[in-house]
């Protein structure tokens, strides 16, 4: 047990508490910057994401925030793609990308979410003009754009560890700008991570990419942080959240890159 990683925990819990996003775009770059073997950080990293999360859920739920017919259609997607990479990892690659090219696709999943944190409220307010009115054919496509999003989403999550939270939040404010508050989006974002994020888990864990120890280290700090702060999430001041998780995945991205 490693005091250094329990406090890492705690932080990363905290923001996946308040925001539903931070937990493999922050916790896997941080193991690997701490030495960790890429591979086993993204391991690791899946099941403290489905533990904590599963944490925050408890509490999202409690609070009567999700919209479960959309955690459904992003799930629909997302644990099939899970499975799939999980089986393309142990048919092609050994159970583990290289860990050059997994810090590349790592660093501009980073860059990517970063930059769709920001603009989320810029690209969102156009589309409430837009979506006025909800009619049978916009809802064929936002059910389209859920299903297919979560399955780009469940491929990338299996890889990186990184867009369970940032690109799911950003998908569901594009997809139904009318519809949800900032609150439901932060609480179906976060529990519909949890079967995602368990799923991949496990896959991981059968390819050997898991560091047991490191794990519980982590879930030390990040259970109680995320208690915390899905019980304030709504009082914080949400723009100056985001900007500064925004600031820190671009460092860990360029971080990624560099190496």
């Amino acid at each position: 047990m490693d005091p250094v990683y329990s406090l890492a925990g705690a932080f990363v819990g905290l923001l996946v508490g308040l925001t539903g996003v931070g937990g493999g775009s922050l916790m896997a770059p941080l193991l690997i910057v701490f030495g960790i073997n890429p591979a086993v950080a993204v391991g690791t990293d899946l099941w403290f994401a489905a533990i904590t999360k599963a944490v925050g859920a408890g509490i999202h739920q409690k609070f009567g925030s999700p919209d479960w017919q959309l955690v459904g259609r992003l799930a629909l997607g997302s644990v099939p793609a899970a499975i799939l990479t999980v089986l393309w990892l142990s048919s092609f690659h050994e159970g583990r990308l290289e860990s050059d090219l997994l810090l590349t696709i790592l660093g501009c999943a980073l860059l990517v979410t970063a930059v769709l944190m920001l603009a989320k409220n810029r690209i969102t307010a156009p589309l409430r003009k837009f979506h006025r009115k909800v009619t049978p054919k916009v809802q064929r496509r936002q059910l389209i754009a859920t299903v297919g999003g979560g399955l780009v989403v469940g491929a990338l999550v299996t890889l990186t560890s990184v867009g369970a939270g940032a690109l799911v939040a950003v998908l569901l404010a594009l997809t139904y700008p009318l519809r949800l508050s900032a609150k439901t989006i932060v609480g179906t974002d976060i529990i519909h991570a949890v079967p995602l994020t368990l799923v991949a888990a496990l896959g991981h864990s059968w390819l050997g990419n898991v560091d047991i120890w490191l794990l519980a280290s982590l879930l030390v700090g990040s259970i109680p942080g995320i208690i915390v702060g899905s019980m304030v999430a709504g009082k914080v001041n949400d723009s100056l959240v985001r900007y500064a998780l925004s600031a820190m995945l671009t460092v860990s991205a360029i971080k990624m890159l560099a190496s």
